[in-house]
């Protein structure tokens, strides 16, 4: 599903290069297995209420706008590296930090896990035990891997394809994403606080 996380990893793997999909999945399967055991412990009905799924939008949502405007801001000026930059040291942390602040603050799939997710793990538990619990994130995560490994790989790889204009205007076009996404999720959040 396309989302912050997705407009992230485009964003980074022009700068980067191939390497930024993976370590963003580094951070993203970190926050997941945490999540999938608290949901194995019954954390879903928590995250069901609205004033946790309230808190959760207006936070996530000020924090994707926030980076939107951070990409929006670079994307004036912006050169395409002609190589990527090498993903060690500090670039690395950032890279695996962003997997985990990008996740948690979408709203949508912290939803998803407290829903679809939550009734997944619970069929998986319920079938084949801890075992199956793991199998199901394994399975998971492996997914994610090779849908953003790839994604930044075409992005890496095009990046000899693209001018500087073409690359200021795919980092606007993932700044106005996690803008719209933002706001959308601000205004979410805001409705479920105003209901709950």
């Amino acid at each position: 599903m396309p989302g912050p996380l997705l407009a992230l990893n485009i964003s980074e793997a022009a700068r980067r290069g191939f390497w930024a999909g993976p370590l963003l999945v580094v951070g993203h399967a970190t926050v997941e297995l945490f999540l999938v055991v608290a949901l194995a412990w019954g954390l879903s009905q928590v995250l069901g209420s609205n004033l946790v799924r309230g808190i959760i939008g207006v936070l996530g949502g000020l924090f994707l706008m926030w980076m939107a405007f951070s990409i929006l801001r670079q994307a004036r000026h912006q050169e395409l590296p002609l190589a990527a930059e090498n993903p060690t040291g500090m670039p690395t942390r950032r890279l695996v930090l962003a997997g985990v602040l990008v996740s948690v603050a979408n709203p949508f799939w912290l939803v998803w896990w407290a829903t679809a997710g939550a009734e997944l793990l619970l069929r998986s538990l319920t079938a084949v035990g801890v075992i199956g619990v793991a199998l199901f994130y394994i399975g998971h995560i492996l997914a994610d891997l090779g849908w953003y490994s790839l994604v930044s790989l075409l992005i890496a790889k095009g990046r000899r394809l693209m001018s500087n204009r073409v690359y200021r205007g795919l980092l606007a076009i993932c700044g106005v994403a996690l803008l719209g996404m933002g706001c959308y999720f601000l205004v979410s959040g805001a409705m479920f606080l105003a209901s709950g």
